[in-house]
């Protein structure tokens, strides 16, 4: 792989990484301990940060995706690089539509128990996180 797209395609794998881990496994489960905010803000709060987060990563997982294929990758390259965002397609095709279909119930005013789909949706995350870091560590040492 050329040095210009393994450099390129390492960094911007490494800040999506910090998004991730930034946004899913510290302001998510944050908001809800802060005073004052109730599920329905959460939701309200949660619905904006990850539909915006989901625009970058696939911003991000485009610009990762020009660059490996410019750079004539390795197998294993290629393999990371489709882990990670087959992860993304399916949370985004998937699992995101069943979890807005129910914060739309929650934010309307029903009062429905925990949901499972949150855990689906981070055992995802945490799915992609370990892509992204094998994806990452794997450019930098070419």
């Amino acid at each position: 792989m050329n040095a210009t797209s393994a450099a390129t395609a390492s960094a911007v794998t490494f800040v999506w990484l910090g998004m991730v881990l930034a946004i899913s496994f510290l302001e998510a489960p944050l908001k809800f301990r802060a005073p004052g905010v109730s599920v329905r803000i959460g939701l309200g709060i949660g619905r904006l940060v990850f539909r915006a987060l989901n625009i970058v990563e696939c911003v991000l997982a485009a610009t990762v995706v020009v660059a490996v294929a410019a750079g004539d990758a390795p197998g294993h390259v290629i393999a990371w690089t489709a882990a990670a965002g087959a992860v993304l397609i399916v949370q985004l095709a998937v699992i995101r539509p069943r979890l807005n279909r129910r914060s739309d119930r929650v934010l309307a005013g029903e009062d429905l128990p925990r949901s499972r789909g949150h855990l689906l949706y981070v055992g995802f995350e945490a799915a992609k996180v370990v892509a992204l870091l094998g994806l990452g560590v794997t450019l930098s040492a070419l």
